[in-house]
């Protein structure tokens, strides 16, 4: 906070725009202590929504300090509209300070990948095989993957994982439910456009998001996406256009939608790729997002 608080003084912005939770518990006090500074804050979803990883205690106090601080915030920018609607629902920032920018990404580095080699990293490229990415723990729902491969319909399945973070309980878990011959846990990938480039599709398990960029990437990369239905995911994913869309956050529905995807022929699949690709390009790219957030800024100043 002292830190910030002597940056805000040296620079004197206009604008003060915050991530996530931790960065908007610092950096919209030091806004306020400063007096420096239109506050815009975009939380990613907030801390207070993850009943899998807080108690009921951590997370009245968490909501309790969002509520505080969204008195004194200009705006709050939301990256999904579903998002957006869980913001309005929870009431933590009055409705009418909320504003959608959705995520965006650069899409070249997907549109011009090339497939990784499956076989090189243990994989039998006979069989299908679907990308799990992102940082492991239990918001991005890594274990209901793994018990995917466990159920019906599943059992020829092979899924790579990438991303950051402890990977004991997964590889534990995938042991327990005899999968672990057909998952490999990648770690920190800095070739992801390659690695979805060489699956057959993407699985988004989450449990919460607010829209998730590996959606956009997966899509960009003309490849359909089986996810459970959070937030972003739910105005991305057309079901049965871009990819598929379960009922419910749990693994049972899922797999579902993963069977569907592994029922269609290469080519169904490949169509309903190019349609999220197209989808991508027609309004999800970053210099949508940039636009949007200056118009933001405009807006508060």
């Amino acid at each position: 906070l002292h830190a910030l608080t002597g940056l805000l003084r040296h620079l004197r912005p206009d604008v003060v725009h915050t991530h996530s939770s931790k960065a908007g518990v610092l950096g919209r006090p030091a806004s306020l202590a400063t007096g420096i500074g239109r506050r815009v804050h975009t939380p990613h979803t907030f801390a207070f929504l993850f009943t899998a990883m807080f108690g009921a205690l951590k997370r009245t106090l968490f909501r309790s300090i969002e509520v505080a601080l969204g008195r004194v915030t200009a705006r709050t920018i939301a990256v999904s509209t579903g998002e957006a609607e869980s913001f309005a629902r929870s009431a933590v920032v009055p409705a009418e300070r909320i504003r959608v920018v959705p995520n965006g990404i650069d899409p070249a580095r997907f549109l011009a990948a090339r497939p990784a080699d499956l076989a090189g990293l243990g994989f039998d490229p006979r069989l299908p095989t679907a990308a799990v990415v992102g940082l492991v723990y239990a918001g991005k729902g890594q274990d209901l993957a793994l018990e995917c491969l466990a159920r019906r319909g599943c059992e020829e399945l092979q899924i790579l994982f990438a991303g950051p973070g402890d990977l004991r309980p997964c590889q534990e878990l995938a042991l327990r439910l005899g999968v672990d011959a057909r998952v490999r846990f990648l770690g920190a990938r800095s070739d992801v456009p390659a690695l979805l480039a060489a699956c057959d599709f993407l699985i988004l398990p989450s449990r919460w998001e607010g829209m998730p960029y590996i959606v956009l990437e997966a899509m960009a990369s003309a490849r359909a996406v089986a996810a459970t239905p959070v937030d972003g995911a739910r105005e991305l994913i057309v079901h049965g256009s871009t990819g598929r869309l379960a009922r419910a956050i749990d693994a049972a529905s899922l797999a579902e939608e993963v069977r569907a995807l592994l029922e269609l022929s290469p080519s169904e699949r490949a169509r309903l790729g190019a349609a999220g690709r197209a989808r991508v390009l027609a309004g999800y790219k970053i210099e949508d997002m940039v636009a949007r957030t200056l118009d933001v800024y405009r807006e508060v100043l």
